[in-house]
């Protein structure tokens, strides 16, 4: 069985090592980081990979600002984003949605798609 790989990124100190308290001995979870500040963690999410992250919430219960920048280079990746101080917490993910559309079956409709100026018929 694989181990859940988390990336603990709680700003302050003591908020990070209550994380690390909890999950190091589970037998099915691998702390793979620990980020001190903000700005290290893009980096830190492309050095090793995990599956989760821990970080800060927003000021006001919102995604973490930080957040959409990851979901978009790691789309995979998901956020646990707490402030205990407000005892809130939020779970982040992306889900990948599949679209389709029906394009004007021409050359110019095709090459209208691939220029991102599609045709839609009925769109």
């Amino acid at each position: 069985m694989e181990k859940i790989r988390v990336l603990v990124a709680n700003r302050p100190r003591l908020m990070r090592e209550l994380v690390l308290a909890t999950i190091l001995d589970q037998p099915d979870i691998e702390v793979v980081g620990e980020v001190r500040n903000d700005a290290e963690i893009p980096s830190a999410v492309e050095e090793a990979r995990p599956d989760f992250v821990i970080m800060a919430l927003g000021k006001l219960d919102e995604r973490p600002a930080l957040s959409a920048e990851l979901m978009l280079r790691f789309p995979q990746l998901k956020i646990v984003a707490l402030a205990p101080e407000r005892n809130s917490s939020m779970f982040i993910w992306a889900v990948m949605k599949v679209c389709s559309a029906n394009i004007e079956c021409s050359e110019e409709g095709i090459l209208s798609v691939l220029r991102g100026k599609g045709h839609l018929v009925n769109g």
